[in-house]
């Protein structure tokens, strides 16, 4: 190994020739001498020593403090004062410069010797750190996530590319602002902003994540939704100094979620098919039949009215099948709701018996002490649905399959799911007899697209069920055993306390002006009949332009609009905006058999529009409409 070279700056010739003696018998090579500044420079560019040794006090207008720090700007090499000059000035103006050693004359050879090999190790030192720096800033740059590290004070210190992409942010302009203020969070749906998980992580000290449903306010004003995860930087003693935050965009990640969840639910509506189908053709042979026995002549009167019930029961059979159709493809419109997991258990009762077959044993268990959760209850039907197609499947010889609710306090202590926030939870519980699984199936029975059916299988049942759980701000748990069975719980936060059964009817009568707008003449005449049955004065009209007319000739108030959703010309939608200019007072109610149309969810985003969905009932219609008008504006 060559030895290290020094360049030795000193006006006196005698005392330079006197340090180059010294310094080669130290074992040092000497690269040169320089009795200037500018000489020095000169110097260093064409020899490129490993060191310069400075002394401060030179001839000429640049003395060894601009010299080294000339030294430091251009060649990034280590200067070691060697000078007799001690006194307060001269020494802060060297500091400013970053000497890598101070020697002062007189001085000792063991002296010099040392202050050169810590200056030339901690140059060595300081290129490898500036490397790994460089490394490192090139390894964050080029990963697939946004990173931004702050200091313990919570302001940015570093932001890598794709982090400045995301948030809008330049680094420059973010270094040193808060990371509150460049990456700003909100809930999606509300806007509300919510804790940083940097900032969580700085103050507990332990690694955060921002909750499902959370948005990334970009610099310009736009959401975006982000995943996330927060780390604290802890030294040694465990001193928390800093934070990173790891982010991504999650728009690809949440389409292809709710692609795996239609996926799943077209599986399942497919395997369906069947006995939808056979129901329908019974309710329609029933209601065919008694149609011909009342429209006979051979009829006797008293029994015209038992036949009409069935016709209507079968009907009302006809209903609860289009609903459950359309809420388990999503062609509905379906909001996150208050509800009872007692009341999706009972709703969804025919549809898993009839999935499940006659050779599984259904039995629900509802517990009544059961508190109300808040759901979408389209996914909810979901969950249920996939949970039966699962335990149905596990059983191909028959058995036996239970659902129960039960209601679950979650302390502070570990739980029956690490991490499950303390609380109120309500559960459900899908648990049956079938062949169970093994350890390593068990393991991997939340993964998209893992499954042990085979080919005819998509394997996205059990991870939509996941995936709607999490979303919903629960969490599920399976055991299962070979030979033992599965049972699924389902954890979901309780929102409400028990309902408590109604006390009061509500009433169903009234004397105001409803506007009915339907372009099916048989749907408008029955919903004229009903309500003038129940006290009500009732204006009709086939389509849009003609309710325009009738408002603007009718010289009464017109206390509701109900109108269908989709009609030809002029949707629902429109003509609820035309009515309400007119008269600003109208309160409207969609009615719709079909409301995937946005209008409806515009109408829905008013506060004077509610929903009634086809088909319903007299007593379904008359609340509604009350309700409706009852509703403040």
């Amino acid at each position: 190994m060559s030895p290290a070279s020094v360049l030795v700056v000193e006006d006196e010739r005698i005392i330079a020739l006197g340090i180059q003696k010294r310094l080669t018998s130290m074992g040092y090579a000497v690269a040169g001498l320089a009795a200037s500044g500018a000489e020095a420079l000169e110097r260093v560019a064409a020899l490129r020593p490993d060191l310069v040794l400075m002394d401060i006090r030179l001839e000429g207008d640049m003395d060894g403090i601009e010299a080294a720090a000339r030294v430091r700007g251009q060649f990034d090499l280590p200067v070691v004062y060697l000078t007799a000059n001690s006194d307060p000035e001269t020494l802060r103006r060297a500091k400013v410069t970053e000497p890598f050693g101070y020697v002062l004359k007189p001085y000792e050879d063991r002296d010099l010797q040392t202050a050169l090999e810590m200056a030339l190790y901690k140059h060595k030192m300081e290129r490898r750190l500036r490397e790994n720096e460089r490394w490192l800033a090139a390894t964050l740059g080029s990963i697939g996530d946004g990173v931004i590290a702050t200091d313990e004070a919570g302001r940015v210190r570093f932001m890598n590319a794709l982090a400045e992409r995301l948030t809008g942010w330049p680094a420059a302009g973010a270094v040193g602002l808060p990371v509150a203020e460049v990456f700003p969070v909100a809930a999606e749906r509300t806007r509300e902003p919510v804790a940083n998980p940097a900032l969580d992580a700085l103050s507990t000290g332990r690694p955060a994540a921002l909750a499902e449903g959370t948005v990334l306010i970009r610099r310009d004003g736009a959401a975006l939704p982000v995943d996330d995860s927060a780390a604290p930087i802890c030294g040694p003693d465990g001193h928390v100094s800093g934070a990173v935050l790891v982010f991504r965009d999650a728009t690809e990640r949440r389409r292809m979620e709710e692609h795996l969840r239609q996926a799943a639910k077209m599986e399942a509506v497919g395997r369906l098919a069947g006995g939808i189908a056979h129901d329908f053709n019974n309710i329609m042979t029933v209601i065919a039949g008694f149609s011909d026995l009342i429209l006979s002549d051979a009829l006797h009167p008293a029994d015209a009215r038992a036949h009409l019930l069935e016709v209507k029961a079968a009907s009302e059979r006809a209903a609860g099948l289009t609903r459950q159709i359309l809420a388990f493809s999503r062609k509905q419109t379906l909001l996150p709701c208050v509800l009872s997991l007692n009341t999706v258990l009972r709703d969804t009762a025919g549809m898993v018996r009839r999935l499940v077959g006659a050779h599984v044993e259904y039995v629900t268990e509802p517990d009544p002490r059961l508190g109300l959760v808040t759901a979408d209850p389209a996914q909810l039907t979901q969950v249920v649905m996939n949970l039966a197609l699962n335990a149905r499947d596990a059983m191909p010889a028959g058995g036996t399959l239970t659902a129960r609710t039960a209601p679950v306090r979650v302390g502070g202590a570990p739980g029956p799911i690490p991490g499950l926030p303390p609380g109120e939870y309500a559960v459900l519980e899908m648990a049956d007899t079938g062949e169970g699984m093994s350890d390593e199936v068990r393991e991997r029975i939340f993964e998209p697209f893992f499954t042990t059916k085979g080919p005819q299988s998509s394997g996205l049942g059990l991870s939509t069920v996941y995936g709607v759980i999490k979303q919903t701000g629960g969490d599920i748990t399976v055991e299962s055993a070979l030979g033992r069975g599965t049972t699924f719980r389902v954890f979901l936060p309780v929102t409400a306390p028990t309902p408590e059964a109604a006390t009061a009817v509500s009433p169903d009568r009234g004397t105001e002006t409803v506007l009915v707008v339907d372009d099916d003449p048989g749907v408008r005449r029955v919903v004229t009949l009903l309500l003038s049955q129940k006290g009500y004065a009732v204006l009709d009209a086939g389509s849009g332009a003609e309710a325009l007319e009738l408002l603007a000739a009718a010289n009464r108030p017109v206390h509701l609009l109900l109108t269908d959703v989709v009609m030809p010309e002029m949707s629902g939608g429109v003509l609820a905006e035309r009515v309400r200019a007119l008269r600003p007072g109208v309160r409207v109610l969609f009615v719709s058999g079909y409301s995937e149309d946005a209008l409806v969810e515009r109408g829905l985003a008013q506060a004077t529009a509610t929903l009634l969905a086809k088909p319903f009932t007299a007593t379904a219609l008359t609340r509604a409409v009350r309700e409706a008008i009852d509703r403040p504006l």
